[in-house]
């Protein structure tokens, strides 16, 4: 054996002992050692590398288990022809900073955007889930999009803001995000741009990938709006040698929300789906992973499509208590096959009134959810559990997995819209932990967001021994 051994560290081991070690060996890849010094030496014999950590730290790789790694990573890649901007301030939820905190309080006209830019079109984004919102573009993207004085002024929930003699400035108010928009007329305008450019994918998924290691994530969970191309552009991009993350993939069976998403399925075609997505299973690479099917109901929030139980304010100051955008019959349908054919299911849920009856349908399987390999069924987000629903959770065996920048970019949010009594069941992680589930963190935010918060992400990614 010849391995690296790193000595005169503190190696935290995160193993159930919560060990703490001064030495650890590695060959190709794996751990082959780990322990004091001179039972680490001891154990992979004479020669290979000795590195003197000199009283450094060392961790386990992090597993981020939502990172939209792809999505932010493509959305934030630079293009040829479009100048396509992330927001002013930071995305997603602009609390510390957005376009308010500029010395004019609002993003650029198209005459500023046009001096500054005269021969591409431009577009400085709003990105979700912030509701209303302002984007802003220059007279060469207006032209390209069909923005003119004869556009009313008003379209659904998006306002074509004009000058004093009805010529469009270049900025678009209220429901203008690049998704979870709940604007045909927005998702139409994006849909002409490249808001999700196929040549962005592997680069900007290659510079994501980049940062995510940088901040010591070894592994991520791409478990949402995932469609079976893009885990497609994943494989190939494992077949080139081009991951330098481990990726876990979980495709989604009906997606929603987001400008390329497909008009809604019948029956038949989703559990078509469902029986794809099975196909797809396969855990025999180390790097690249295909699991399981995902499934999910609502939107964010901030545009009001979360569902609760009691009425709440939109973003309008409507009363809504959300929007199903995928059937509860669908839902059912993704139990039952899932059930039946040995394939795990992950569900995207988040408000009172979805939770509940979605354990309602687990429940009455009359069993504990689970593979036949002991893979636990996952509930994605669950941003209300109160100790009645993590008692159900505990009860049904399910794993979770959640983000604490919900707590911190939406608390405000959840005392403004549902009540303050609500903040105490906003991702009470010591609840959960204690209830006995297994609970992995994510980002939500993309790579932006790892910088804010690394403690949002679950440790446990060493190589295998």
């Amino acid at each position: 054996m010849t391995a690296t051994v790193w000595t005169n560290a503190t190696v935290v081991t995160c193993d159930p002992q919560n060990t703490v070690a001064d030495a650890v060996a590695f060959d190709g890849g794996r751990i082959v050692a780990v322990g004091r010094e001179d039972e680490v030496r001891s154990s992979v014999g004479p020669g290979g590398e000795v590195v003197d950590l000199d009283g450094a730290t060392v961790l386990p790789g992090l597993i981020d288990t939502h990172p939209h790694l792809m999505h932010f990573g493509a959305l934030a890649e630079p293009l040829v022809e479009w100048i396509m901007t992330t927001p002013v301030g930071e995305p997603h939820y602009f609390l510390r900073r957005s376009y308010r905190d500029l010395a004019e309080g609002t993003l650029p006209d198209r005459t500023t955007l046009d001096r500054a830019v005269p021969r591409h079109p431009v577009f400085i984004q709003a990105w979700a889930p912030v509701t209303p919102n302002l984007c802003a573009m220059n007279s060469m993207a207006l032209e390209r999009l069909g923005i003119t004085r004869d556009t009313p002024d008003r379209v659904e929930n998006v306002w074509v803001e004009k000058d004093e003699i009805g010529e469009p400035t270049g900025r678009l108010r209220g429901s203008v995000t690049n998704y979870y928009s709940d604007s045909e007329f927005m998702n139409d305008l994006l849909r002409r741009m490249p808001v999700l450019q196929g040549d962005a994918l592997v680069p900007g998924t290659e510079r994501a990938m980049q940062t995510a290691n940088q901040l010591g994530v070894t592994t991520i969970y791409e478990g949402h709006l995932m469609a079976f191309s893009l885990i497609e552009v994943y494989r190939w991009m494992r077949n080139e040698g081009r991951l330098t993350t481990r990726v876990l993939c979980s495709p989604e069976a009906e997606t929603f929300g987001v400008p390329w998403s497909e008009p809604p399925l019948d029956l038949d075609d989703y559990v078509a789906r469902l029986a794809r997505a099975e196909a797809l299973v396969d855990h025999s690479d180390e790097m690249f992973r295909i699991d399981g099917v995902t499934v999910s109901r609502y939107g964010p929030c901030g545009p009001g499509f979360i569902l609760m139980r009691d009425p709440y304010l939109g973003p309008y100051g409507e009363t809504t208590t959300g929007r199903s955008f995928v059937s509860p019959d669908k839902i059912e349908a993704a139990i039952r096959h899932c059930d039946q054919h040995d394939l795990r299911l992950n569900v995207v849920t988040a408000g009172t009134a979805e939770g509940d009856h979605l354990l309602d349908q687990l429940e009455a399987l009359k069993h504990r959810p689970a593979t036949t390999d002991g893979r636990s069924w996952v509930l994605q987000n669950f941003y209300f559990a109160d100790p009645d629903r993590v008692r159900r959770v505990a009860a049904l065996g399910l794993a979770v997995t959640t983000s604490m920048s919900f707590s911190w970019g939406k608390g405000e949010l959840v005392r403004q819209r549902f009540g303050e009594h609500l903040l105490e069941d906003l991702i009470p992680l010591a609840r959960l932990a204690e209830a006995g589930i297994h609970v992995g963190c994510g980002t939500d935010w993309g790579r932006g967001a790892c910088r804010s918060f690394p403690c949002c992400v679950a440790t446990g990614g060493w190589p295998r021994r």
